[in-house]
């Protein structure tokens, strides 16, 4: 384990890559190596369907000879002088971009915390197999359900070395486990389907695959029978917290830099305006202990610091890398990520803050509307904001969930949504993406 986290020889390579640019004419240059290394086992009625393990290094260099930007990537083994040179030599016919640059030498970060994101716990293939082996037993045991579409259990880690021109050099890697199962109850064409996982930085922190496989069979077997409900406008719905967290996905894209700069947000000239109900926050902190995607520095080698991007409901911040910042004539907030050899703006550990209602007590105070489980398809337009996307879940009758329901399509547009929504209490933070339950008035539910 030790001879896979410690990354000098990586650094070295990559500070020898940047050296051999720079003979080679490039004014400037970064070199990344993106790290990765996981192993995974699947099963399916009690039988072993797959184990895989894949252990990666990816290069990737970046050269700049004035406006021109050139990338180039490789695995490891590579010459380094002849990736250099063939990098110097695609930069100086390349088109110019005036916006590609490196970070600016006084926002490199010189120190950073250890934010204790590795797990060094040893998981063997036999452990990852009776992980999933337990989560599909414990799924089947519930009474009602009939199949399994399959279980797994997985574990890896992943990391970033980077290196500059102008010099900074860091790393870190960070670990990452998980349990899932997929069941099914009803059989032939009544037939419903569910799931539950958990992910963690940390093996002991993972639920225990006895309760995942427990929690998908009783959610599955509650979809039994669904209805239609009639078409209707002005109806209330509530997101369940695991499409509520792609929801704030939606307003992440939107407060993109990226998406701004491309003129492909409907936000994108909403900065210091109200574009969520008053009250309502949304921040970003790459730097939490432990946090499912904290980061102690960026793909630019820039250290990020918590920020609310949207405050009392007004918008804030965009997310900025250095390249999307230059653009929009602003400052890189710490948030590029490393795709290959590009660098774009993303969040770290995003989240709606809760509000200070209970599900329960928000479920009671519609009286009547639509609870969303699940969310199908991707009717979202991120330009004008129109949202109708199919879902099913359970109507609310009385302030109780009560009958499930398919088959539905739910519409608005997400400027209105945003300014209509109502948070509950129970955020759940162990998620990149964290987001209460949380209701939307005013919707349009199309049915029979």
């Amino acid at each position: 384990m030790s001879s896979e986290i410690d990354s000098s020889t990586l650094l070295s390579r990559a500070s020898q890559l940047i050296d051999l640019a720079r003979k080679a004419g490039a004014d400037a240059a970064d070199a990344v190596v993106v790290r990765s290394r996981s192993q995974s086992v699947s099963v399916r009625l009690g039988k072993v369907e797959g184990t895989e393990s894949s252990e990666n290094d990816d290069f990737s260099l970046r050269v700049f000879i004035g406006k021109r930007v050139a990338s180039v990537s490789a695995n490891p083994g590579f010459d380094l002088q002849a990736l250099a040179e063939r990098a110097v030599a695609m930069a100086k016919v390349s088109p110019e971009d005036p916006f590609a640059c490196l970070a600016d030498e006084a926002s490199l970060s010189r120190s950073y915390p250890d934010l204790q994101l590795l797990d060094t716990t040893e998981v063997s293939s036999e452990m990852l197999r009776e992980a999933a082996l337990a989560a599909e037993a414990a799924a089947l045991a519930v009474n009602g359900v009939t199949n399994s579409s399959g279980a797994g259990a997985s574990a890896g880690m992943g990391g970033l070395v980077l290196a500059t021109s102008h010099g900074f050099e860091g790393s870190y890697m960070a670990s990452r486990f998980g349990h899932s199962v997929s069941v099914i109850s009803g059989e032939g064409t009544g037939m419903e389907r569910d799931y539950d996982f958990d992910s963690r930085l940390y093996y002991a922190e993972l639920d225990d695959p006895s309760e995942i496989g427990r929690r998908a069979g009783e959610r599955v077997i509650k979809r039994v029978n669904p209805r239609q409900v009639p078409t209707g406008k002005g109806v209330t719905v509530i997101f369940d917290p695991r499409v509520a967290r792609g929801f704030v996905g939606h307003i992440a894209g939107a407060i993109n830099g990226a998406s701004v700069a491309r003129k492909s947000s409907f936000l994108r000239d909403r900065m210091g305006q109200q574009v969520l109900k008053s009250g309502l926050s949304i921040t970003d902190d790459p730097l939490i202990v432990r946090g499912p995607s904290s980061r102690p520095f960026d793909g630019e080698g820039v250290s990020g610091e918590r920020l609310v991007m949207i405050e009392d409901g007004v918008l804030k911040h965009w997310f900025l890398s250095t390249s999307t910042a230059r653009e929009l004539g602003l400052e890189t907030n710490g948030r590029g990520v490393r795709g290959g050899s590009a660098v774009s703006p993303s969040s770290t550990n995003l989240a709606l803050e809760p509000g200070d209602i209970s599900p329960e007590g928000l479920i009671r105070s519609v009286g009547s509307g639509f609870y969303v489980t699940e969310l199908i398809g991707h009717g979202v337009n991120m330009i004008t904001g129109e949202y109708s996307r199919g879902a099913t879940g359970f109507w609310i009758e009385n302030g109780e969930l009560t009958f499930p329901v398919s088959e539905v399509t739910i519409a608005s547009n997400l400027k209105e949504m945003f300014m209509r929504l109502t948070p509950a209490n129970d955020i759940d933070r162990k998620f990149g993406v964290a987001a209460p339950t949380f209701a939307i008035e005013g919707m349009t539910l199309a049915g029979r």
